[in-house]
């Protein structure tokens, strides 16, 4: 049984930083790629940001400069640093992983974690 499991969501002020993790479990023969998404109420999830196995990133626009994504490989953990937040980051995060299990390669989810931006 493959689990992702997600903290360090929680409410912060403008401007404040929060450090969302991610661990990945179970039966992993590998961890190809690993990802958070977000989805605020009535918008649809999208990407925030994603690192491959060998440590190349990529960020959504909209968090470039701000967002760090990074990734311990031994711990099969993925961290998001979120720095100089903005209510409009208000959401929940998800943790996705890109994974080779016994069946093949597959897509996981973790449950989310919500982030809150408020004064």
């Amino acid at each position: 049984q493959v689990q992702l499991v997600e903290s360090g969501g929680g409410l912060v002020q403008p401007g404040g930083s929060l450090r969302l993790s991610c661990a990945a479990s179970g039966s992993i023969f590998s961890i190809y790629a690993m990802g958070w998404y977000r989805q605020a109420p009535g918008k649809q999830r999208e990407l925030v940001a994603a690192i491959t196995s060998g440590g190349s990133a990529n960020y959504a626009e909209f968090v470039k400069g701000r967002f760090t994504i990074s990734r311990d490989n031994a711990k099969n953990t993925v961290y998001l640093q979120m720095n100089s937040l903005k209510p409009e980051d208000t959401a929940v995060y998800y943790c996705n992983a890109a994974l080779g299990v016994e069946s093949g390669p597959a897509d996981y989810w973790g449950q989310g974690t919500q982030v809150t931006v408020s004064s």
